[in-house]
């Protein structure tokens, strides 16, 4: 069985009630249970808050929801204490980020079957990066794949680093990938992530993945063509709402 879990965090530092906020007309936590929901190959859907707030939007929308501690630190903990309590027996969870509103049901089902068909322990997507520009934004965690795809190290620096070539010519040089924060886990690999303590590389470059990585488990990334946008921030909502304008049928 593979289950899709939607960590949504009332309580959020930077975006109180985020997943309650309106776009377009809806909420965005049922905007991206809808969009889970339409991905092919999911079994069941499931949204992990820590709010009643969110979980009277989904009992609306007559989603399953399951209500976790205030004191998790991350959607993956999250996650993982969703299947803990509703004692999931399940193969394949998805770690579903509950702020991501433009997210293509596609993406989900690709994450899921490419698992399936390899020996991976996760699989996450990447986006090829074309901008130079990124490449210096510490909120843009790049990734250093094998020929195969498989994950040899995340960073908010940009890697490879081309050595004696200026910064602005780095993508004639060599190829980035851009990592976007989904996760396909085998149910194994996610109780693993939170029985182990976080590691030294995990807090100097705070990206929980590496976690895992250290521990020697697989990631097989999954090269997307789709731009998703976050919603980190309050005025994020407007850059979405302007994305799906321009994307209405005249």
């Amino acid at each position: 069985m593979v289950v899709a879990i939607i960590p949504a965090r009332y309580g959020s530092t930077r975006f109180p009630g985020k997943p309650l906020a309106k776009i377009a007309g809806q909420s965005m936590i049922e905007r991206v249970w809808r969009a889970t929901c339409n991905a092919s190959g999911i079994d069941r859907v499931v949204i992990a808050t820590e709010s009643e707030l969110v979980a009277n939007e989904a009992m609306r929308i007559s989603a399953e929801f399951c209500l976790t501690s205030p004191d998790l630190v991350s959607g993956t903990d999250r996650c993982a204490a969703a299947v803990k309590e509703l004692q999931l027996n399940a193969s394949v969870i998805l770690n579903v980020q509950g702020d991501e509103p433009l997210l293509d049901p596609e993406i989900l089902s690709k994450l899921v079957s490419e698992l399936k068909g390899s020996d991976a322990d996760v699989t996450t997507p990447v986006i090829r990066v074309t901008d130079v520009e990124d490449l210096s934004n510490p909120n843009y965690v790049t990734v250093a794949c094998t020929s195969e795809m498989q994950a040899l190290y995340f960073s908010r620096s940009a890697i490879p680093n081309v050595r004696g070539v200026e910064m602005e010519q780095w993508l004639q040089h060599a190829t980035y990938w851009k990592h976007v924060g989904l996760y396909c886990y085998r149910t194994a690999a996610i109780l693993r992530h939170v029985e182990l303590p976080p590691t030294a590389l995990e807090l100097a470059e705070q990206l929980e993945q590496l976690r895992l990585l250290e521990d020697g488990k697989k990631f097989l990334c999954v090269p997307i063509t789709q731009h998703l946008v976050a919603v980190d921030v309050p005025s994020d909502v407007q850059k979405v709402e302007a994305i799906l304008a321009e994307s209405r049928p005249n």
